[in-house]
C-alpha cells in the first residue's frame, strides 16, 4: 500500500465527511447544496454548487467523490461524470479501500 495514496484517500474522506455535515444542516427547501471540493489537495477549500439530488447520486456509491473541474487525480481516480460545474470520480485501488472503509453512511 502507498503511503502517499492512503494520505491522499484519507483527507478526500475528512472533505466528504465535512460535506455530509453540510449537507445535514441545509434546509430541505434549499434547491442547491453548496460543498467543498473533495479532491487530494490538502489546501484546495473550493466550493461546489450542486442540486440535492446530484449529491445524492454522487453518495449513492462510496468510492465516488465530487471535484472542482480540473481537480482530478488520475494516479488514484477515474472520471465518470463531467459537467460544466463539477466532475465526479471514483476511487481505484487504495484509495476506493480507504474510501470504502471511510464512508460516514455505512457507519
Amino acid at each position: 500500500m502507498s503511503v502517499r495514496d492512503e494520505r491522499l484517500a484519507r483527507n478526500e474522506a475528512f472533505v466528504r465527511e465535512l460535506n455530509e455535515r453540510l449537507e445535514a444542516v441545509t434546509p430541505d427547501s434549499a434547491s442547491e447544496l453548496v460543498v467543498v471540493c473533495e479532491c487530494a489537495v490538502e489546501d484546495c477549500a473550493d466550493r461546489l454548487t450542486l442540486r440535492h439530488a446530484e449529491y445524492e447520486a454522487v453518495r449513492a456509491h462510496d468510492t465516488h467523490f465530487v471535484v472542482a473541474v480540473g481537480h482530478v487525480d488520475r494516479r488514484i481516480e477515474d472520471v465518470v461524470r463531467r459537467t460544466d460545474r463539477f466532475e465526479v470520480v471514483a476511487k481505484r485501488g487504495v484509495a476506493a479501500d480507504v474510501a470504502e472503509d471511510l464512508d460516514p453512511r455505512d457507519a
